[in-house]
């Protein structure tokens, strides 16, 4: 059996299960290392501004091992968060057949691809990265020459997405060098917990204080400015929808411009950062989902997957990397242009004209998501590296 060798930043809820999926069902062996133990221990995360440790099983269910980072300033928020001299020698150590990297903007990362024999044990590189905002000037084609550069280091590239892949090709990666391999969530968690979830949001849309006849518009995230929640209150309060409520869920460094703001209005609620047990019941009570995230930052919105595994109607602004793939409009939601909040307002009373249509589309959702997901994310991966072995 071949082996792959998996390097990432730190334990992530989305990749974790992927990894136990690989270790049970490819056919090829695999080991994990991880340059930071975020994630399994209790952290401050930057985004939500508080100490948080995931609750779900990060560190089961396959091989894995931590490679020590000796950075003053762990994290991945700045490139010298990853420093891990260890990191070439314990993954040579692994004997692997071919190594796969999840990112590579940080110091470890780049020290490991100049030093890589590629000749001996090649590599494979999985991103999200896209152009929905080309940059332009010198500056933008000097970065062009240099990431192409990077992307000549490996043999075989995993895109996530249409956008994605356009990206890969615009930095001149031959198209034969390209899988799709699908960025997922754990859609089997989500499709199980369905009916509990639409349960426990019963009660606990009755325990925020939403009205029982009022549908929900919900945001779940992180309260920070890419995200964009404010555009999403003032479109909401611009609707002026009948019967809708609208629910912000999560924490950061906007929370108390977005309370402040929502001060004197109805049918505004909010709730505190939701652990990954309770984000089947979150988007349960959700009647609509939406990601109005603005820049080049907003690489995919795995919280789409997850909404559209719970059948959820969905709305995003169209610098979301996964618009292109994920959101068909008039089928399962609509995309608007980014940071237009008149758009985005329109956008829902749109969606709330029909709400049959509305419950349709979020049907549909739930069938387009079961094509993005760890089997397909899979078959990629087992393609790609089949033909570069």
């Amino acid at each position: 059996m071949k082996k792959l060798a998996i390097i990432t930043s730190h334990p992530i809820q989305y990749y974790a299960p992927w990894f136990r999926y690989l270790a049970s069902r490819a056919d090829f062996a695999i080991k994990v290392f991880y340059l930071w133990d975020f994630g399994v221990t209790q952290q401050v995360d930057a985004g939500f501004q508080k100490s948080l440790q995931w609750d779900i099983p990060l560190l089961t269910g396959y091989d894995y091992e931590f490679v020590p980072n000796v950075s003053p300033h762990p994290g991945t928020h700045h490139f010298w968060g990853l420093q891990n001299p260890a990191l070439e020698s314990q993954v040579r150590a692994s004997n692997p057949d071919a190594v796969l990297l999840m990112s590579y903007n940080y110091a470890s990362l780049y020290r490991f691809l100049s030093s890589w024999n590629t000749r001996q044990v090649p590599l494979l590189f999985r991103g999200d990265s896209h152009r929905l905002l080309p940059p332009t000037g010198l500056k933008a084609w000097v970065r062009r020459q240099f990431i192409s550069l990077i992307y000549q280091r490996y043999a075989a590239c995993l895109y996530v997405g249409k956008a994605n892949y356009d990206y890969f090709r615009y930095h001149g990666v031959p198209a034969n060098h390209l899988f799709f391999s699908p960025h997922a969530v754990d859609n089997d968690r989500f499709f199980a917990q369905s009916q509990t979830a639409s349960q426990q949001a019963v009660a606990w849309k009755k325990e925020l204080g939403i009205p029982d006849d009022h549908a929900v518009i919900l945001f779940a995230g992180k309260f920070e400015a890419k995200k964009r929640p404010l555009d999403l209150l003032r479109a909401f309060l611009q609707a002026k929808l009948s019967q809708v409520s609208l629910l912000l869920v999560g924490s950061g460094s906007l929370e108390p411009a977005l309370k402040s703001e929502a001060t004197g209005y109805k049918n505004i609620y909010f709730a505190p950062f939701q652990n990954q047990t309770l984000m089947p019941r979150t988007y349960a009570v959700a009647d609509l989902v939406v990601l109005p995230s603005y820049g080049i930052w907003e690489t995919w919105g795995l919280m789409i997957n997850e909404a559209m595994c719970l059948g959820r109607p969905v709305i995003a602004s169209n610098h979301a990397g996964c618009t292109q793939d994920l959101i068909h409009p008039h089928e399962n939601g609509l995309i608007f242009p980014a940071g237009d909040i008149p758009a985005l307002s329109y956008s829902l009373q749109e969606a709330f004209s029909d709400r049959q249509r509305l419950q349709q589309w979020g049907e549909n959702s739930r069938n387009i998501i079961s094509h993005y997901s760890y089997t397909q994310a899979t078959q990629g991966l087992s393609n790609a590296l089949y033909q570069i072995i």
